[in-house]
């Protein structure tokens, strides 16, 4: 007798835990669900991705997110450098996919399949939104150009081509980051060596750098200058744009004429210290939360349930995709930076 009490009181517990387990996975296919310390490194804004910590440690109690900034190439050294004691849980954001396709062949990041993305093809309108063996997944959609001060230059003067970058009315009023810091400056000097090839791309550098006034190692940093009047013109992403547009700056964006569009990625470090935090906190970057807070801050979502407050739309920028051999620059990825430092440095 007692003993069938005790079968009886087992299989009641053994259904109970079954149910809060089942509860826990639903709440984690949306918003994550692990705690414990996640170590996030990022070279994406400082206020959004502290605003995402704080985010997920609100829909996760007990987690506990440290943010760590520093520019893409930065970052992706640091990952080299910890490979035998990783910190990392989770690396967002890094001028696009090329730094990501390249961390591939280092041992530095590792597959993942998040719910939300369990179905996307690798390829959607022309753009490759995941790696094909999930080694990343694309987070939003950027688009690469032109930030530009309002009260110093109207918007008919305004470049409109890469090649407009040249005119000697910007000697001096240009910003770039440097590419051997910043990714969004890598995929600036990958994308012209793709278009014109090496020969003429290196060529077009050489005029480029005597127009620029400064080239500091943020892909960000640009777009602040321009905000100060520190330079007219800035090479930069959409919502870096935007987001200052929104906050009363006055500036505004160029979309160029052929240009690269590209997602940004989220990854998992390779043997992070908080596997599951860094997958939780991957899934609650794509759950429509994590997307929302996104499209606040002007990025084009990748999810396309959810509407951004930026002006574009993967429609209206799809006919100024440049095509991109991404094979190329994964291959070329670190002796085009060599190069750079060499040339210019």
């Amino acid at each position: 007798m007692n003993s069938k009490r005790w079968i009886s009181g087992v299989s009641i517990t053994l259904l109970l835990t079954a149910v809060m387990l089942t509860g826990c996975s639903s709440q984690e296919g949306e918003s994550g669900g692990a705690s414990g310390k996640i170590n996030f490194y990022s070279p994406e804004t400082p206020d959004m991705t502290k605003q995402m910590a704080q985010a997920y440690e609100k829909a996760n109690p007990g987690a506990k997110v440290d943010v760590q900034y520093g520019g893409t190439n930065v970052i992706v050294n640091r990952l080299i450098a910890e490979k035998d004691n990783p910190i990392g849980d989770i690396w967002y954001g890094g001028g696009g996919i090329i730094p990501f396709e390249t961390a591939k062949e280092k041992g530095i990041i590792t597959p993942y399949t998040p719910k939300a993305a369990e179905n996307w093809p690798v390829d959607k309108n022309g753009i490759q939104i995941r790696d094909k063996d999930w080694n990343w997944v694309g987070a939003e959609v950027f688009v690469l150009g032109f930030i530009y001060n309002t009260e110093k230059v109207k918007k008919e003067d305004a470049p409109k081509t890469w090649d407009d970058l040249l005119d000697s009315r910007w000697k001096g009023k240009l910003q770039m980051a440097n590419p051997a810091a910043s990714g969004t400056a890598t995929l600036t000097v990958m994308s012209q060596l793709m278009k014109k090839g090496e020969k003429e791309g290196w060529k077009y550098f050489d005029q480029l750098v005597k127009q620029v006034n400064a080239m500091p190692d943020s892909g960000l940093a640009p777009s602040q200058a321009v905000v100060k009047g520190e330079a007219e013109i800035g090479v930069a992403f959409d919502f870096m744009a935007y987001e200052m547009k929104a906050k009363g700056e006055k500036v505004d964006f160029i979309v160029p004429k052929e240009t690269p569009i590209l997602v940004n990625p989220v990854t998992l470090v390779q043997d992070g210290p908080n596997p599951a935090g860094g997958k939780a906190f991957v899934d609650f970057i794509l759950s429509k939360k994590g997307q929302k807070l996104l499209a606040e801050w002007y990025h084009i979502p990748i999810r396309e349930d959810v509407k951004s407050k930026t002006p574009l739309s993967l429609k209206k920028v799809m006919p100024h995709a440049q095509k991109l051999d991404l094979e190329w620059a994964v291959e070329n990825y670190d002796r085009v930076r060599n190069e750079w430092r060499q040339k210019f440095e």
